[in-house]
């Protein structure tokens, strides 16, 4: 990966390919969530593939203190600013969502189209899990935390998955737990976004949800219902054989509608 600096921190970044720029924004605890993509066919092909270590993660510098939603939106935008880009794809991930439509709202010139993953969208509690493994993180247990949320989000068997197609990305996460229980959930708690916000979004909207999260639990289907009402004209997707390890388990298939619904944009904004 290279880096580039931004108020004296370095943020590692990588990229792929030629044609529209696709900045993938990855969500908490695993920086390289968005790994899987950068290679699928359906996007490689055709797209400008670029993904990022946010502060706090994997190869970028940790940083001291909270932070918000918004900083960590302007840190997407000094990417774009860093690689000469002036517009782009969005496409975020759970607490990554929140991010992408946070830049939406303060650049919405830089914000060619949002693809929003099951959008970790707070006015729907997450479940019991998360006050569990805030408070193994607070005991000072980092990997019974990380265990406790990935279950409660993935579902029992989603270290067999990780360790198949991202060996070593849940020790990692341990490492990287104080930017995800110390900083960005507290970040994305403070956030604020209902209807009033949404109208305001002007960029074409997917949102994604995987077919198979109603069975590790209720809130993924309905925050993707909440986030339907207050955005009516965003398109929605269920990805088959999925839950929220969606990149894990059918990037070939998530890769294809995210391309889809890049060139459907691209055909209505050159008609």
């Amino acid at each position: 990966m290279r880096h580039f600096t931004i108020n004296t921190q370095a943020i590692a970044y990588e990229q792929r390919g030629a044609g529209e720029p696709v900045v993938l924004i990855h969500a908490g605890l695993c920086a390289d969530w968005f790994a899987t993509l950068m290679d699928e066919p359906a996007l490689a092909r055709s797209y400008r593939l670029i993904r990022y270590h946010r502060l706090g993660y994997g190869d970028s510098d940790r940083t001291a203190g909270p932070v918000s939603v918004a900083q960590l939106a302007d840190h997407c935008h000094a990417l774009l600013r860093r690689l000469g880009i002036e517009r782009a794809h969005l496409v975020g991930h759970s607490s990554s969502a929140v991010i992408a439509l946070q830049l939406a709202l303060d650049r919405p010139d830089a914000v060619r189209s949002l693809a929003l993953l099951e959008t970790a969208l707070l006015a729907v509690p997450s479940g019991p899990f998360a006050a569990e493994a805030l408070r193994a993180y607070a005991d000072g247990d980092r990997k019974s935390a990380v265990d406790i949320w990935m279950r409660g989000i993935g579902g029992a068997g989603y270290r067999e998955r990780f360790d198949a197609i991202l060996p070593g990305a849940i020790d990692r996460a341990a490492t990287d737990a104080g930017a995800f229980f110390g900083q960005e959930l507290p970040a994305v708690r403070a956030w604020s976004f209902g209807p009033v916000e949404a109208r305001a979004i002007t960029a074409p909207v997917l949102l994604v949800v995987g077919e198979r999260s109603k069975d590790v639990g209720p809130a993924f289907d309905e925050r993707h219902a909440l986030l339907r009402s207050w955005l009516p004209h965003a398109e929605s997707f269920e990805l088959p054989a999925a839950n929220h390890l969606m990149h894990l388990q059918n990037p070939g298939g998530l890769a294809e509608r995210l391309a889809t619904f890049f060139a459907e944009g691209q055909a209505a904004a050159a008609s």
